[in-house]
């Protein structure tokens, strides 16, 4: 089976520090263990890359170095592939956020579930299931839930 890895995941993945990172490090084992595939889209790691050299000072910054920044997501390139984009992606993107009427910040988790439709993936490795529960072709995996 196949996960695409939400962004959350990505930052405390190589976040030793992280109170979430002994959860999400043994749920990805055991993903690899069963032969599972992990891939995140280029705005996961877009993300990433903006949480990792945003300032401390500002919210949810980690205050990272470029260096830091590119070393870690190295380690990442190596377990989790780069999802291309799809040429549906927009056209399905369109359909969701009329269909669930979604506004503001989620229209970025919308553009998620679109290319995840768009490639015929049903499985998100997330923390904020919450997000993605109005998709009924997603399944929601959390790391840190039983």
């Amino acid at each position: 089976m196949i996960h695409l890895v939400d962004s959350g995941i990505l930052l405390r993945l190589v976040e030793p520090s992280d109170p979430h990172h002994k959860a999400i490090d043994d749920s990805v084992m055991r993903l690899f263990a069963r032969g599972d595939r992990l891939v995140a889209s280029t705005q996961n790691f877009a993300e990433f890359w903006n949480v990792c050299t945003r300032p401390k000072t500002a919210r949810g910054g980690l205050g990272l170095t470029i260096p830091e920044t590119e070393r870690r997501l190295q380690i990442l390139e190596r377990l989790i592939l780069v999802l291309a984009e799809h040429a549906g992606t927009y056209s399905i993107w369109r359909r969701l956020v009329v269909q669930y009427r979604v506004s503001g910040r989620q229209v970025h988790d919308a553009r998620l579930a679109a290319l995840m439709l768009a490639h015929g993936l049903t499985h998100i490795l997330t923390l904020n299931g919450a997000d993605f529960a109005r998709y009924p072709a997603i399944t929601v995996v959390d790391p840190c839930m039983p």
